[in-house]
């Protein structure tokens, strides 16, 4: 596993030590992949080298993790008209990508894993244009802990951007199968604006002590199905 930063190698230390990966430049963690996993602010693809994956091959397998927040990222027009985020990712890098691992909050992802057939695994949505990348990345998510729910193609990955039932709140398979199916694409940046409140109004330093409370949060903010 290769992993790299926007800021130097130099700043990798500890997570090198916590994970095994072998911290490298750019243009080094792009090539002889299988997957490359985008975990960046959405407008920092914009600041990414245009030539970044030219030498990575057309079988590697790109997910996408950036959800989209103004405050951070500015105004980008095609997503306030109603472009689905990855989609335009995907037309920034122009490569295809599949949207996965943005649904979940940080302190979920490092501490909720459970074996298979857990009762309470929380599930995570995938959308993308390709199966067989779909199918790997089905894989690495139940690696990490988790189940997974193919929602479709890219065009649909609006399901689970901010906002949506599925964001960050935690559902099992069972719960996200119902939750998905309520999305309504009009009402995303409304409530995703709405929840950002509570999480601007605590203190960063401090998000492993609360970062529960929002995730209960985005349940009634988002009206998940909590119903088994």
């Amino acid at each position: 596993m290769k992993i790299a930063n926007s800021s130097g190698i130099e700043k990798l230390k500890n997570l090198v030590l916590e994970t095994g990966a072998s911290a490298v430049t750019l243009t080094e963690v792009v090539t002889d992949v299988d997957v490359i996993v985008i975990a960046i602010p959405l407008i920092g693809i914009l600041k990414l080298p245009q030539y970044l994956l030219k030498n990575t091959s057309i079988n590697t397998t790109i997910i996408d993790t950036c959800n989209y927040y103004p405050i951070r990222d500015g105004i980008i027009e095609e997503i306030e008209n109603g472009m689905p985020e990855s989609v335009w990712v995907s037309n920034q890098l122009q490569r295809p990508v599949v949207k996965a691992y943005n649904s979940i909050l940080a302190g979920s992802l490092v501490q909720s894993g459970l074996p298979k057939d857990s009762a309470v695994r929380i599930a995570l949505p995938i959308s993308g244009d390709d199966k067989k990348s779909k199918d790997l990345v089905s894989i690495l998510i139940n690696d990490s802990g988790f189940d997974s729910l193919d929602i479709g193609s890219l065009q649909d990955s609006w399901r689970q951007q901010p906002g949506s039932p599925v964001y960050c709140s935690d559902l099992t398979l069972t719960q996200l199968k119902k939750s998905i199916a309520k999305a309504k694409k009009e009402l995303l940046p409304e409530r995703r604006e709405i929840a950002l409140n509570f999480i601007l109004k605590q203190k960063p330093e401090q998000w492993m002590e609360w970062w529960m409370d929002c995730v209960k949060n985005n349940r009634i903010i988002y009206e998940s199905d909590l119903d088994i």
